[in-house]
C-alpha cells in the first residue's frame, strides 16, 4: 500500500470551495436538480409533489370577492383569488425574475414622473390567508392601492403573484391622474391608458406642447372616458383646434365633464354631445364661433384672455346658449368684454334652471344690470360679480329679491362698494355662508394692492371705515386688500375662515372676533401686532365655549362642582402642572401671515 500524501484540513477546505465556486460558475442556468428532494431532474418524479388540487399560485380564476373604487362612481369588478391551506406550498413554485414579462413596466421615462395616486380600490374577502408563509391577501391590496403609479409599476417586478395583483389592479381602475413631463411622448401617455380598460375619469397635467394626437390617443385608449381634465404647466402650449375638439366630443358618447386649459388656438368650435353636461374651457381668444349643441349641458365655464383686442362676440354666445342648452344651472363666464348688453342678453334668455350666476371682470356692468338679473333670476344662490362697477344701490337691489335664495355673493375688484353697503348685505341675507368683499374697502391712493405702505397720519377722506358684522349662518368671509379698513368687529358664531390678507390700517386695539369656530385666519401683509391679538382673541373665544365647571352625579344624585381653575391659579408653576397643561394644548386656529 502506498503511502498517502498528508493533506492538511486547510488545504481541503480551500480544495472543496474552490471546487464549489467553479461548479457555480459553470452553472450558467437553472438548477439541474430537483429543488424539493435534490435528485437530478431527468426521468425524476418527485414524492414531495405537491397534490394536483392545490393551486400553486395565489390568483386563480374562480370569483370570490368583489372590488369596488372608492371614488364616488358605483362601478365594481371582480378580482379571483383563492386559498390553499396546505402549509408545505410556501417555498414552491418560486419563479426568477428573468421569466417575468415586466415589458409593460419599461420606457424611456424615469417611472418617478408619475406623481398622483391611481384608483382607491376596497377589497372584501372571505378567506384569511392565501397561502401560508406568504403575504395576506387582504394586505397586499391594501398597500398596493395606495402606491402612486411608478411604485406600481415597480411593485409589479417582486414576484408572480405581485405582478398578477397589480395587473388587475390596474385594469379594476377607474380614476387615473398623471402628471406629463416635458420629455415624454405621446407613446408613453398611451402605454398606461391601455393598462386601464375600466377607466372613467382622467386627469392629465401636461408640461410640454401638445395636439389632437393626444386626444386621439385618449379617445383609442379610454372607451368607457365619462370625464376629462386636462391642464397645462409652465410653458406648455395647446395647439388643438375648434374642429378637432369638436370631432373629440362627437365621438366620444359617454362623455359627461370635459375640463380643458390653454384653449387659445381654439378659433372656434362647434360642439354637440348628448351626453355632455360639465363644460370648462380657459384662455379663450377670439373666437369666430361658438355652437353649442348639447342639450344635457347643465354647467359651463368660460374663460377668456385678458387682452383688450379680444373679438369675441359675447351677446351672440349667450343667445346660442338660450336655444340650445334650456338646462343651464351654472354659468360662469370671465372676460373684459362683458357689458350690460350682454347682461341683457342673458336675462332674455331666462334659463328657468339657473342657481348660480358668475360674471366676472366686467367693468361695464352697473347697477342697471343687477337690476335686469335681479327681475329675471329669482332663484339665485350663488352669485358672483367681482370686478364689476355696481354700488351700494346694487347690493340693496340683490338683497331685495334673494333673501331667501342666497347663499354666496362675491363682490370682490368693486371699488365702488362701501363697508355700509358690506354690512347692510350681511344683515339682509339670512342665509349667507360666503362673502367675497375683498378690494372694495381699499386705499384710494393705492393702485396696486400688493404693495402695503405705512399708514400715514394725513388720510385722504373715507380712508378709515369701520365694520360690524353679526351673522349667524356666515362660514367665509374675505376682505384681503381692504386697506381703508380700521375697525373690524365680527359676531359670527360659525365663521370658519377668515382672509384679512393685506388689511395694512387694521390696528389690534380696533379688532373684535367672536367666532368660537374659526379655524382659518390669512394675515399675509399685516401687521405683526394684529397677528398676535389674533391669536390671543382665538383662544379666549375656544376657552369660553368650553365648560370650565364640570359636574358629577355622585350615587346618592346630589352633584359636585369641581373648583375653579383660578382656585389653583398658584399652582401653575409646577413643573409636572405646567407639562400636562402642554399637552392638552392644542392649536385651534391656523394663522398664515
Amino acid at each position: 500500500m502506498q503511502p498517502q500524501p498528508h493533506i492538511s484540513p486547510t488545504t481541503a477546505t480551500a480544495a472543496i470551495s474552490a471546487a464549489l465556486e467553479s461548479q457555480r460558475v459553470r452553472k450558467n442556468r437553472g438548477s439541474y436538480n430537483c429543488g424539493r428532494c435534490g435528485q437530478p431532474k431527468k426521468g425524476h418524479v418527485c414524492l414531495l409533489t405537491a397534490p394536483p388540487d392545490i393551486p400553486t399560485t395565489p390568483i386563480a380564476s374562480e370569483p370570490v370577492s368583489c372590488i369596488s373604487a372608492a371614488a364616488s362612481s358605483s362601478r365594481s369588478t371582480v378580482l379571483s383569488l383563492t386559498t390553499a391551506p396546505s402549509s408545505r406550498q410556501s417555498f414552491t413554485h418560486l419563479r426568477r425574475a428573468l421569466s417575468f414579462d415586466d415589458i409593460d413596466a419599461r420606457n424611456s421615462l424615469d417611472e418617478s414622473d408619475l406623481d398622483a395616486a391611481s384608483a382607491d380600490l376596497d377589497l372584501h374577502l372571505d378567506t384569511d390567508i392565501v397561502q401560508p408563509g406568504r403575504f395576506h391577501a387582504v394586505g397586499l391590496w391594501e398597500v398596493l392601492k395606495r402606491l402612486p403609479p411608478s411604485s406600481l409599476l415597480m411593485a409589479a417586478r417582486v414576484c408572480k403573484g405581485w405582478r398578477e395583483t397589480s395587473r388587475k389592479m390596474w385594469k379594476a381602475a377607474e380614476e387615473l391622474r398623471i402628471r406629463v413631463p416635458e420629455r415624454a411622448q405621446i407613446g408613453y401617455i398611451g402605454s398606461l391608458l391601455q393598462k386601464c380598460p375600466r377607466l372613467i375619469r382622467l386627469s392629465l397635467k401636461i408640461e410640454s406642447d401638445f395636439d389632437a394626437t393626444t386626444l386621439a390617443c385618449i379617445a383609442f385608449s379610454c372607451p368607457n372616458l365619462e370625464v376629462l381634465e386636462i391642464t397645462t404647466s409652465g410653458a406648455a402650449v395647446n395647439r388643438i383646434s375648434g374642429d378637432e375638439l369638436g370631432r373629440f366630443v362627437a365621438n366620444k358618447r359617454g362623455l359627461t365633464s370635459l375640463k380643458m386649459e390653454g384653449c387659445s388656438n381654439l378659433g372656434g368650435f362647434s360642439l354637440s354631445s348628448s351626453s355632455l353636461s360639465t363644460l370648462w374651457l380657459s384662455d379663450l381668444h377670439s373666437l369666430s364661433k361658438m355652437i353649442f349643441n348639447c342639450p344635457n349641458l347643465t354647467e359651463i365655464s368660460l374663460e377668456f384672455s385678458r387682452q383688450e383686442d379680444d373679438s369675441t362676440d359675447l351677446v351672440t354666445m349667450v343667445d346660442g346658449l338660450g336655444r340650445t342648452c334650456t338646462r343651464l344651472q351654472n354659468i360662469h363666464i370671465a372676460s373684459l368684454k362683458l357689458s350690460h348688453t350682454v347682461v341683457l342678453a342673458l336675462t332674455a334668455v331666462n334659463f328657468r334652471y339657473l342657481r348660480m350666476l358668475s360674471l366676472v371682470l366686467g367693468i361695464d356692468i352697473t347697477d342697471a344690470s343687477v337690476a335686469a338679473i335681479s327681475s329675471s333670476y329669482t332663484n339665485l344662490e350663488l352669485l358672483d360679480l367681482s370686478g364689476s362697477s355696481i354700488t351700494d344701490t346694487g347690493l340693496g337691489m340683490i338683497c331685495d329679491v334673494l333673501p331667501d335664495t342666497l347663499s354666496k355673493l362675491l363682490v370682490a375688484l368693486c371699488p365702488n362698494i362701501t363697508s355700509s353697503g358690506i354690512q347692510f348685505a350681511t344683515a339682509q341675507l339670512p342665509l349667507l355662508e360666503l362673502m367675497d368683499c375683498g378690494m372694495t374697502v381699499s386705499d384710494p391712493n393705492s393702485d396696486d394692492p400688493t404693495i402695503v405702505e405705512n399708514p400715514s397720519p394725513h388720510k385722504a377722506p373715507g380712508y378709515n371705515q369701520k365694520m360690524f358684522i353679526k351673522h349667524k349662518r356666515l362660514k367665509k368671509l374675505s376682505l384681503w386688500g381692504c386697506s381703508s379698513l380700521d375697525a373690524l368687529f365680527l359676531n359670527c358664531p360659525e365663521l370658519m375662515d377668515l382672509n384679512l390678507n393685506l388689511c395694512s390700517n387694521l390696528h389690534p386695539e380696533s379688532l373684535v372676533l367672536q367666532c368660537p369656530k374659526l379655524q382659518l385666519v390669512y394675515a399675509s401683509g399685516c401687521q405683526d401686532l394684529l397677528t398676535g391679538a389674533i391669536r390671543k382673541q382665538v383662544s379666549e373665544n375656544f376657552a369660553a365655549g368650553e365648560n370650565h365647571m364640570p359636574r358629577k352625579r355622585l350615587a346618592d344624585a346630589s352633584k359636585r362642582i369641581q373648583a375653579l381653575p383660578s382656585l389653583y391659579e398658584e399652582t401653575r408653576e409646577d413643573d409636572n402642572y405646567a407639562g400636562k397643561r402642554r399637552k392638552l394644548e392644542k392649536e385651534v386656529c391656523t394663522i398664515i401671515h
